[in-house]
Order: structure tokens, then C-alpha cells, then sequence
């Protein structure tokens, strides 16, 4: 069986605020830690049946990064649960909400 790793590094100030984030994966072909400004991960709980949550950004995070940030995982999780579910018509409304997303934040799709 295949086996990857996925290691988050968060360097965090005195008040524990986040002031780097290095990823790096025994997968990507890459040996660097890659930075990044924020990070989303979920992990679902089949025990409790809910979700374990970390969310994380640098102080240094513009904000027209984060909205855009947002709104690309918004796109992606449409994506994932049309993959998952096959629930066209919702995911049609989930991309509705986006659009409208876009709209209110300023962020020119496609861009």
C-alpha cells in the first residue's frame, strides 16, 4: 500500500498568532516547505459525526487574498461534494451563492 505525508508547520508570535505556515508532502515532488498565507482543514468525525476544524492565516494575509481564498474554496467545495454526491442541482445553487459571492466581494471570476 501507498503511503503519503502531509506536514503543516505553523510558527506562531508571542500571542499565538500564526506568523508562518510551511506545508510540505512526501508526495509533491517537491523536498521545500512551501509557505502560505491560510490554510483550511476539515476532517470528519465518523465516530461523532461531525467535523474537526483548523483554520489558520498569517497576520501578514491581505485581504483581498482572503476573499479571493474563500471564494475559491467555496468553488472547490462544490466541486467536491458534485464528486461525492452527484447532487447536480444543488451544487448548481452552491455555485449561484458563489457568483453572488464574487459580486459582493469585488472578485472578478476567472481571474
Amino acid at each position: 500500500m501507498k503511503k503519503a505525508e502531509i506536514k503543516i508547520t505553523v510558527e506562531l508570535d508571542e500571542g499565538n498568532n500564526p506568523d508562518n505556515i510551511l506545508w510540505e508532502s512526501t508526495d509533491s515532488g517537491n523536498a521545500d516547505k512551501v509557505p502560505a498565507k491560510a490554510m483550511f482543514l476539515s476532517v470528519w468525525d465518523h465516530n461523532y459525526k461531525n467535523t474537526l476544524k483548523i483554520d489558520l492565516w498569517t497576520k501578514d494575509m491581505p485581504v483581498d487574498e482572503m476573499k479571493r481564498f474563500f471564494y475559491e474554496t467555496l468553488q472547490t467545495m462544490a466541486d467536491s461534494f458534485l464528486k461525492a454526491t452527484n447532487e447536480t442541482l444543488i451544487v448548481e445553487d452552491l455555485r449561484d451563492y458563489c457568483a453572488h459571492f464574487a459580486d459582493k466581494m469585488g472578485i472578478i471570476e476567472g481571474q
